[in-house]
């Protein structure tokens, strides 16, 4: 690759975007800002494409954009014949901007094109992906990453995030093009007049809100419950439909933080806006301590997901994890249902490999199956899917992941922010009026199944040797299996690469019928786990412990104990 030539294509064709021209001219005599630029391209794959906001192949910027949409439009129109797409955008920097240019390459191939008239939630493009009976979505967001970033998420027909067989092909497509040669781009203005490009109109919004109501569990337990509730959107898009929602259920004391109220890319008060880090939190934790409510919500930019304080018995407010919530919202909606006699015959629950096993003794206890799959939401929605297709997609109750993702329904097919923020509310007042906090349920489920901690760790591995690093630590793993870690007997090992599950007492195998995936999962006596997960696409191993006790003070010991065995067979310091 000629990356000098690259950048001088660039320099002579890349001039729609005045910023992209400048920063261009501004490194043009820095050897290492260019190759930084231009040494590779981003990769399309199942969660679309995701980088900074700048010039170059490396970058997300229209030109990326326009290349990637008419792989997109290669994919739709060879599978089938003709097709239309929906599209839609978070409050990221040239996130509009991103999808005004993605519909015109689109209707320049002849592809009907829904867009949003202004920022929406993700689960909302995946609603409008099966409203409109699309055979494509892109969501243009790059959910909780820092403002520097923007990305693109695609979706397929079912309105989940594309497979990996879909997005390979549409990888395929990209590949074969010159993005300055071979896409088409239509004026953006005349497709509108000529209906190739069609805004969504809002009563599409009132169904859509119409089916998160739909999942409530006791309707009108919000009514008399004076739940207050402090609320931040995080700069995002949460804001209109997560108050709007909580106000049809009866949540009327809705304070929210006046910083992080309005849709700002730059995320000013919160430069990494996800809510499972605590300084995301800050602000909202600090209105909480003037306000008193009774707990906090928080939806990340794209509003995919929630992060929860709730008031604690001394009156401060505890963080809940995204497992801890996950059980609660669980725990309630199963209990419910059973002492209204709602449940239905066989209920599912869907959670990820490397969420709590928590949840194994609350489907116990409910007799309600549990499915694990890999970790990425469309795997629970490829769930609902294949339910659906026996015609029993009323089975599915819930389904979550550890990083605070959620669904209740199957309207959409992504974790939802906006159904979750009701039934965290709903579930809120449930427990008020009995006299609870959310704190003392959490509290409750402990004492009544044991104290599972669940802690997660990263570690990166630098330099270019970094992903040849994490191929020979889980070569190691799986060739020199450890029979004990800190003490605790390895029971049985869970290899998802090699989809086998084994026994280690007796030595026996079993399939598993999930995807491959490069993940190693070690059971350990005492229902404690290690499970080993490299990233497929940065130099970073994730640990996921999971250690068990009668209190939390154990379950840490236990869990500091886990980490530092399994940091000394990972060879890792």
């Amino acid at each position: 690759m000629d990356i000098k030539k690259l950048y001088n294509e660039w320099l002579e064709n890349a001039v729609e975007d005045k910023d992209l021209t400048a920063e261009l001219e501004s490194i043009k005599n820095n050897e290492d800002e260019i190759y930084d630029r231009f040494y590779t391209a981003l990769k399309f794959g199942t969660a679309g494409l995701r980088g900074i906001i700048g010039a170059g192949t490396n970058r997300m910027n229209i030109y990326v954009v326009r290349q990637a949409t008419q792989g997109l439009a290669n994919y739709v129109l060879k599978k089938y014949g003709k097709g239309s797409v929906a599209i839609s955008h978070d409050s990221r920097i040239k996130a509009d901007l991103f999808m005004n240019e993605a519909a015109r390459v689109l209707a320049a191939n002849g592809i009907k094109v829904y867009i949003t008239s202004e920022l929406q939630p993700t689960p909302v493009l995946s609603y409008l992906v099966r409203y409109f009976k699309c055979q494509a979505g892109i969501m243009v967001t790059a959910s909780h990453n820092p403002a520097a970033y923007n990305g693109y998420k695609a979706y397929g027909e079912d309105g989940c995030q594309m497979t990996d067989v879909a997005a390979n092909t549409v990888y395929d497509e990209i590949s074969k093009l010159d993005m300055f040669k071979d896409v088409k781009i239509a004026d953006f203005d005349e497709a509108v007049s000529n209906g190739m490009i069609e805004y969504v109109d809002e009563s599409v919004y009132d169904t859509y809100l119409e089916k998160v109501m739909e999942q409530q569990v006791n309707p009108g337990i919000c009514e008399g419950a004076d739940l207050k509730v402090v609320y931040t959107p995080l700069n995002g898009t949460g804001n209109k439909l997560v108050r709007k929602v909580l106000g049809k259920i009866g949540v009327k004391d809705v304070i929210v933080v006046p910083e992080q109220e309005l849709p700002d890319g730059n995320f000013t008060t919160c430069p990494y806006p996800n809510p499972e880090i605590k300084e995301a939190l800050a602000k909202g934790l600090e209105l909480c301590e003037k306000e008193q409510p009774d707990l906090l919500l928080a939806t990340d930019p794209d509003a995919d997901r929630v992060g929860i304080a709730v008031k604690d018995y001394d009156g401060s407010y505890r963080l809940i994890s995204g497992n801890e919530d996950g059980v609660m919202l669980t725990n309630y909606i199963l209990s419910c249902k059973k002492a209204s006699g709602k449940l239905p015959e066989k209920p599912v629950v869907v959670k990820t490999i490397v969420t709590t096993k928590l949840i194994n003794k609350l489907c116990e206890k409910y007799d309600c199956e549990l499915k694990n799959v890999l970790t990425g939401f469309k795997y629970i929605g490829e769930v609902i899917l294949n339910l659906e297709k026996k015609h029993e997609e009323n089975r599915y109750l819930f389904g979550f992941e550890e990083s605070y993702g959620y669904l209740s329904g199957t309207y959409v097919r992504d974790k939802d922010a906006v159904v979750a923020s009701m039934l965290v509310c709903e579930m809120a007042a449930y427990y008020k009026k009995q006299g609870k906090s959310l704190a003392e349920v959490i509290d409750g489920l402990y004492e009544e199944f044991g104290y599972y901690l669940n802690q997660t760790y990263s570690f990166e591995f630098d330099g270019a040797a970094g992903m040849q690093k994490m191929a020979d630590i889980m070569t190691a793993v799986r060739d020199n299996t450890p029979k004990s870690i800190a003490g605790y007997d390895v029971v049985k090992v869970s290899d998802y690469l090699l989809k086998k599950e084994t026994e280690i007492a007796t030595g026996s195998a079993t399939d598993i019928e999930l995807p491959k995936s490069n993940v190693i999962a070690l059971h350990l006596s005492g229902d404690n786990a290690v499970i080993i997960r490299p990233s497929g696409t940065e130099p970073k191993i994730k640990l996921y412990i999971t250690s068990v006790a009668k209190n939390k003070a154990d379950a840490t010991e236990i869990c500091e104990k886990l980490v530092i065995a399994s940091k000394e067979i990972l060879g890792i310091e």
